[in-house]
């Protein structure tokens, strides 16, 4: 297959699960595609599937970043889309998980989107176009016991996403987060998790964690329909802000809002009553 007019794409993380298929969806599509992990080895296969250039990235170092973005700019001239897909996981309780772990997420899984979208923004902003694509979670709106410092990673993202879009969008650049539930990736069987865990948090966090280890292979998300709807969402005349991923992340997002909306009604009186009186 082929596209009359190729975008650039930059994709973070993509030794396996999304990242893989995403790269190997574009590049499929007739995409020009950045294709970049921390170990070349495992992506290396992907230059046979089209016009793809593989590169070393480690997000969470800035200035690797910058070089993946200055030799994208060497080898095409721009970058159009920027996907953020590279991040970890991580099992336990909030009071179980130990601050190096926790700062390890946030490095990884916020700082490294950040470190990504600083990297490209002058291009994109010198073009005056480009979309950035940060892939969140559907524990980017709603908390999961058992992922409480992994969801708010995600739920940082969305925050700097929601101000980025604002930001950009008169310099003609778009942002999307995507939210995806549970995909048949190795996520779940590759996140680190506790070592000592907290009786107390047995049903919850503990019951939590054995249902994602036993949900590895048989989780309802199909990343290869993943990544076609991500680049559909993308092309989209009028793309989404938002794109929950999968029938659960809909369900979530949906019940999220409704849940929002009606608390905020249901407190709305106490809520103004904290302003000045109107003089």
């Amino acid at each position: 297959m082929s596209t009359q007019n190729p975008k650039v794409w930059l994709v973070t993380g993509c030794s396996t699960g999304f990242g893989r298929c995403i790269a190997e969806h574009l590049l499929e599509a007739g995409e020009k595609v950045v294709v970049t992990a921390r170990k070349t080895d495992k992506i290396a296969d992907l230059e046979q599937k089209g016009d793809a250039l593989i590169l070393p990235l480690d997000v969470s170092d800035r200035e690797q970043c910058q070089k993946a973005v200055d030799a994208a700019q060497a080898r095409y001239g721009r970058i159009d889309v920027l996907i953020n897909n590279a991040g970890i996981g991580f099992f336990g309780a909030i009071e179980e998980t130990e601050e190096q772990n926790a700062r390890r997420l946030f490095d990884v899984n916020f700082f490294g989107t950040a470190n990504a979208i600083h990297a490209v923004l002058p291009l994109m902003r010198s073009r005056r176009s480009g979309t950035i694509v940060n892939l969140t979670s559907i524990g980017g709106l709603v908390g999961y016991t058992g992922v409480g410092y992994y969801c708010a990673t995600k739920f940082a993202v969305e925050g700097l996403s929601d101000t980025l879009r604002k930001e950009v969008a008169p310099l003609g650049i778009s942002v999307m987060t995507v939210e995806p539930s549970a995909f048949r990736t190795e996520w779940a069987g590759s996140s680190s998790e506790v070592v000592a865990s907290i009786d107390d948090y047995a049903d919850t966090a503990g019951e939590a964690r054995r249902a994602y280890h036993a949900s590895v292979g048989k989780q309802a998300g199909d990343p290869a329909r993943g990544a076609k709807a991500i680049r559909e969402a993308v092309l989209a005349p009028q793309p989404p802000q938002h794109l929950p991923l999968g029938n659960d992340a809909a369900d979530a997002a949906l019940k999220k809002a409704d849940e929002l909306k009606a608390n905020v009604l249901a407190w709305e009186a106490l809520s103004r009553s904290a302003d000045f009186p109107a003089s």
